[in-house]
């Protein structure tokens, strides 16, 4: 039996680890062509291993996602080895715990350079790609801090919420101009990676546990947000399209 989005190739950024890896292994699982990217270059090793446990073709590229000419080369490389471009899962991220008042100015540009300017980079570049396949499905990794308020991550609410903005915007675009290239965006609560770790760490909270019931929202698994991305990268998603996916037990509905 083919897997959901076999013969597929897709783009995941910041696909080292956390939700990127995540994605990239849910993906190539389900049978698609993954292309790996991120500045942490110990992505080529979890390449190798995804794709010896997958049995799909899985790459590694090295890519900051703030720089319009490695855009540039990352979509004409992948279309020169694997014939186009589907998917696209604008994931890259970063974090720094900061009030308004204590974020500086270059923390918030380097916020906005990598989850605003990395994700429109990403999306110019990729459509054109997209067009010539006769579509495709681009997947912007936003939050839950979208829609909530979090004085401690500023500068990480507002790119997102640029991220929630944009998608709505290329989404219509996209479908005015015939396409057929569906924009979604995700939209995590809480979930254990790396990322939310740390940051735990930082406030002093304790570690992400998704298997504590202590809290009845709790923590997710990375995999619940990455079987969203599978599910919005395949056919089976066809109809949905400039939507807001929330992954985050009820928490933004409480």
């Amino acid at each position: 039996m083919a897997g959901r989005v076999e013969g597929k190739v897709a783009i995941v950024t910041g696909a080292t680890k956390g939700l990127g890896r995540a994605d990239a292994e849910a993906l190539a699982r389900e049978g698609a062509t993954v292309v790996m990217t991120d500045v942490d270059d110990s992505g080529k090793a979890v390449a190798a291993e995804i794709a010896t446990a997958t049995g799909a073709t899985v790459v590694f590229k090295h890519q900051d996602v703030s720089s319009e000419e490695r855009w540039a080369e990352i979509v004409a490389e992948v279309e020169d080895e694997f014939g186009g471009i589907d998917v696209l899962v604008n994931n890259a991220g970063i974090v720094i715990v900061a009030t308004p008042e204590q974020c500086t100015l270059e923390q918030f540009r380097l916020h906005n350079a990598i989850m605003n300017e990395g994700v429109f980079l990403g999306c110019k570049a990729v459509i054109p790609a997209m067009r010539k396949r006769g579509g495709g499905s681009i997947i912007n990794m936003s939050s839950i801090a979208s829609h909530l308020g979090y004085p401690v991550f500023f500068a990480y609410t507002a790119a997102k919420g640029a991220v929630r903005a944009m998608t709505k915007s290329l989404a219509v675009t996209c479908q005015m101009n015939g396409d057929q290239i569906r924009v979604n965006s995700v939209h995590p609560g809480a979930i254990a990676t790396p990322m939310v770790q740390a940051v735990n760490k930082e406030l002093g909270m304790p570690e992400p546990n998704p298997d504590s019931t202590e809290d009845p929202i709790g923590v997710g698994r990375p995999e619940d947000v990455a079987n969203m991305i599978v599910y919005l990268a395949s056919d089976e998603s066809r109809f949905v399209n400039g939507a807001e996916l929330v992954i985050d037990n009820a928490l933004s509905v409480q």
